[in-house]
């Protein structure tokens, strides 16, 4: 059985080459993007064994974020051996999402390490398993390797061999689960050591073992730890007294409002690996940026017989601090901005004042994209990355850098919508819409679009669309069809900037025949939320298929892997509100169709 053995002073000294254990250099822009899906996707994960036996009373001795480093800057914790009401939850919805009849068993497949068989949970793992799990980054370099063995494991398939994440070239970090029985705990840890060809070894004192592709197996204060040789050592720095993530500031006030029915939670704090806010590619980027921006946040997930909630909470940006962005940073302008969309939108979503965080979020938005992989599509015909680089392509204008994008774009900026209407081809419909405070500067700004794109290789010329002053025409790669820039007065007065799949979709973002303030979906939308949240986010994921199946997108890989979730989904509705003076939370919730 590998144990702690306490250091003398010597030995507590901290290495010289600690700073190697944090990643120093700044992950990129597309590193991050894919981090955020596997942060996102780890909820799931080290919630793999929900319902699988018998339950365990947790206590704050179990709690994994005691011993993982205050520098990581993705943490995933799951409740692994819940009791009563969340157990009976977690069940259902796994059971909904995935019409298996044991949905998580099969993630039991990421604690399996190189050389190891097929694990058997009830004689290897349930005996020695405690209530609590998580696993950690301290460096986001080599996410994707913990993004294609978590998609393939909860989108039905079996993971490919060697897909353990955590290795001196892959994922720095490790999986910490808590034991009710350390010896079993051990016993287990070292018949996987020696399958992988691990050696013994130590640091600081503490006993474990490792193997030439620096994956570590030991128990540190009885916590059952794998991972790479890095993540490791500091889970083991951290129990001998070096800064604790349970105990940081920002991590402890979003755990004290996150809800208590949580099956698991994610948190990511921008900043910890670079130090604060930077520019370039550095910068806060995808999924978690897309919903809080610059901003630490912890997303917890709260499962139910027929949705899945995720509740998104950040701490609020100071006042003198620069706009963080994301849909966080929405709330009643967001919800404002949804209601003033057409009615019969499938796909709705309101955002507050853009012009501050544009520029963040574009970089959020194309970082989520590079989530997608492959190629744009240019050269193969119609793709779902190719038409989303398509309707990017104008904001990453709008979204540009530099005191003149400021003052010729960003400066006329209020909230803003993203719609999608009709349920065929022919009635498709689909626009951003931006509120123009300034609508000499916003009408001006079309033609500067233009000439943007034009210089990018798009081609560019002159419409006439009622009830604007300015319009142009626009083919950009990947998009199928033109897209029209607008600038026009909205049925309410409001001067509008719209960018819209063809004339016909600035028409209806200007003209609406209805709009959702009025409409069963909205109304819908805020039943689901609950704690009188008001939507910003609507999409129907019926509506979504039939129209993906339509352009024939159904087979694109981008998307065809995930049709089997899309097709256990009915709609999704998010909203945003201020908890209190220092906390917001975005909620998101999925609802899910009846398991067949």
């Amino acid at each position: 059985m590998l144990r702690v053995h306490r250091p003398s002073d010597h030995d507590r000294a901290r290495p010289a080459r600690r700073a190697e254990l944090h990643g120093e250099r700044a992950p990129s822009t597309a590193t991050r993007g894919r981090a955020a899906v596997a942060g996102l996707l780890c909820a799931a994960a080290v919630a793999s064994l929900a319902g699988c036996g018998s339950s365990h009373k947790a206590t704050s001795a179990d709690d994994p974020s005691r011993l993982t480093p205050a520098s990581a800057a993705l943490y995933a914790g799951a409740v692994v051996r819940p009791e009563g009401e969340l157990k009976s939850a977690a069940q259902a919805a796994g059971q909904a999402l995935t019409h298996q009849a044991d949905p998580y068993t099969r993630l039991l497949e990421l604690l399996r390490t190189p050389g190891s068989p097929p694990l058997d949970y009830a004689s290897e793992v349930a005996p020695w398993l405690g209530p609590q799990a998580a696993t950690f980054a301290t460096s986001l370099q080599g996410a994707s390797a913990l993004v294609a063995p978590l998609e393939q494991l909860l989108l039905g398939a079996s993971p490919t061999t060697g897909a353990f994440p955590f290795s001196a070239n892959g994922l720095q970090g490790a999986i910490l689960l808590s034991t009710t029985d350390a010896g079993k705990a051990g016993a287990f840890l070292h018949t996987r050591a020696r399958l992988a060809g691990a050696h013994a070894t130590s640091y600081r004192g503490v006993a474990f073992e490792a193997n030439s592709g620096g994956v570590a197996f030991g128990l540190v204060d009885d916590f059952a730890v794998i991972g790479s040789l890095a993540g490791m050592q500091g889970v083991i720095d951290t129990s001998l007294g070096d800064p604790a993530l349970a105990h940081s500031a920002s991590y402890e006030r979003l755990l004290s409002v996150a809800p208590s029915s949580a099956l698991a939670h994610v948190y990511s704090n921008p900043s910890a690996l670079v130090g604060g806010a930077s520019s370039g590619p550095s910068a806060p980027a995808g999924l978690l940026a897309v919903l809080a921006g610059a901003r630490a946040v912890n997303v917890s997930l709260v499962p139910s017989a027929s949705s899945i909630a995720l509740d998104a909470d950040a701490l609020t940006q100071a006042k003198a601090a620069p706009a963080a962005g994301g849909l966080l940073e929405s709330s009643a302008q967001g919800a404002q901005a949804l209601d003033e969309l057409p009615g019969d939108s499938w796909l709705a979503i309101g955002l507050g004042n853009v012009g501050p965080s544009l520029t963040g979020d574009v970089r959020g938005l194309t970082a989520a994209l590079g989530a997608l992989g492959g190629g744009s599509g240019e050269s193969q015909g119609i793709s779902i990355k190719g038409l989303l680089e398509g309707i990017i392509a104008p904001l990453k204008v709008l979204g540009g850098q530099g005191n003149e994008a400021r003052r010729a774009y960003q400066s006329w900026m209020g909230s803003a919508g993203i719609f999608a209407s009709g349920t065929g081809l022919v009635e498709l419909r689909a626009a951003v819409t931006i509120n123009s405070n300034d609508p000499a500067l916003s009408r001006a700004a079309v033609a500067k679009v233009g000439e943007a794109l034009e210089a990018k290789g798009g081609s560019v010329g002159p419409t006439s669309i009622p009830g604007t002053d300015a319009a142009i025409q626009v083919r950009v790669p990947g998009l199928p069809v033109e897209l029209a820039i607008a600038n026009g007065k909205a049925a309410n007065g409001q001067t509008k900037f719209v960018i819209g799949l063809a004339e016909a979709s600035v028409t209806a973002a200007l003209r609406p025949a209805s709009t959702l303030s009025s409409a069963a979906t909205r109304s819908n939308a805020s039943a689901m939320l609950g704690e009188g949240i008001q939507p910003s986010v609507i999409i129907n994921f019926q509506t979504l298929l039939s129209l993906l199946e339509g352009f024939g997108l159904n087979e694109d890989p981008a998307i065809s892997r995930f049709l089997p979730l899309m097709r256990a989904s009915t709609t999704l509705a998010g909203g945003a509100k201020q908890l209190d003076g220092e906390v917001q939370r975005l909620r998101l919730v999925l609802g899910l169709a009846p398991a067949g």
